[in-house]
């Protein structure tokens, strides 16, 4: 029996910084992942998790430029993006005859409308700005901005996931064989009421979402794909070193509320704490060497 991997792809990493948000860009990245894919399938049952921050932030934008009518709600937008990019990733993986089934699941997750993140957004979406813009997009949207490495970027709320509603859907397609696309954007987010759930206005960080879906289906390991190739001490400086093997309590000063590498951290120190078993950090180019433990970073006990 293959083990149970869960890829958890950064929006990021489809689109590069920087570069133009479009669906030709965002394809070239999707075939480079679906040649990792390719290789991965060979040995483990695939569930991928896919970022939407730049996505969905464009998204809005382009919500916002038509005033005619009232801007649509982020849970929407969210529910917007896990379909095209799922479409575009299911599209690229089932492009030969041979492919393993893959299914996109639109899915819905739990968080609590009282959450300390509604009053302090700190999710990245959409692109990146010069510094010199933040007062014009903050009158003109009425966003809020922070800084992001060099650029500046919009921020929304991103609560902690709390239950994934169509896990239930995830696990028969599993068993079924499939590859399975799903939770995308880290799920559209929903609280609960006395009769079913309603939309809420926030982006759930993938990473935390994939770390809690993997310890629902026991998967055997975690891989974060991003635009860093591994996690780095000193960042940023003439001292940056690549951190390769790490326990828990070397990466836990990395999981800091930051909107970037911090998410990441707490993910996998969450899943490995809960499953014991090893999770990895690293670019989308380098997936296979990563589980090798060749590249990235690893993260155990």
């Amino acid at each position: 029996m293959k083990k149970k991997l869960v890829i958890a792809l950064g929006g990021n990493a489809l689109l590069q910084r920087g570069e133009i948000l479009s669906a030709e860009n965002q394809q070239r990245s999707i075939q480079i992942f679906a040649q990792m894919v390719s290789t991965l399938a060979r040995d483990y049952q695939l569930v991928i998790v896919h970022g939407n921050g730049p996505q969905v932030g464009l998204l809005a934008l382009q919500n916002a430029a038509y005033s005619d009518s009232p801007a649509w709600p982020l849970d929407m937008l969210v529910a917007e993006s896990q379909g095209m990019i799922g479409f575009a990733i299911a599209q690229e993986l089932t492009r030969s005859a041979d492919a393993t089934p893959v299914t996109t699941v639109m899915t819905r997750v739990v968080v609590d409308p009282q959450d300390d993140a509604f009053a302090a957004p700190g999710k990245y979406i959409g692109p990146v700005y010069q510094p010199e813009q933040q007062a014009e997009l903050e009158q003109r949207y009425g966003w809020q901005m922070k800084a992001d490495a060099q650029y500046i970027r919009r921020v929304v709320a991103s609560p902690t996931p709390l239950k994934i509603l169509d896990g239930e859907a995830i696990n028969t397609l599993m068993n079924a064989g499939h590859t399975v696309i799903c939770c995308g954007g880290g799920g559209i987010p929903v609280i609960a009421q006395s009769e079913g759930y309603a939309g809420i206005e926030a982006v759930i960080d993938k990473d935390l979402t994939a770390a809690l879906l993997a310890q629902s289906i026991n998967a055997d390991h975690l891989l974060i794909l991003t635009d860093a190739d591994a996690v780095y001490e000193n960042w940023g400086t003439p001292q940056a070193r690549a951190l390769r093997h790490v326990t828990l309590a070397e990466i836990a000063p990395f999981a800091a509320p930051d909107g970037a590498m911090g998410p990441k951290a707490a993910a996998v120190m969450h899943f490995v704490k809960q499953s014991g078993n090893a999770a990895f950090i690293g670019a989308l180019k380098d997936a296979p060497q990563i589980l090798a433990g060749e590249k990235g970073t690893c993260v155990t006990r």
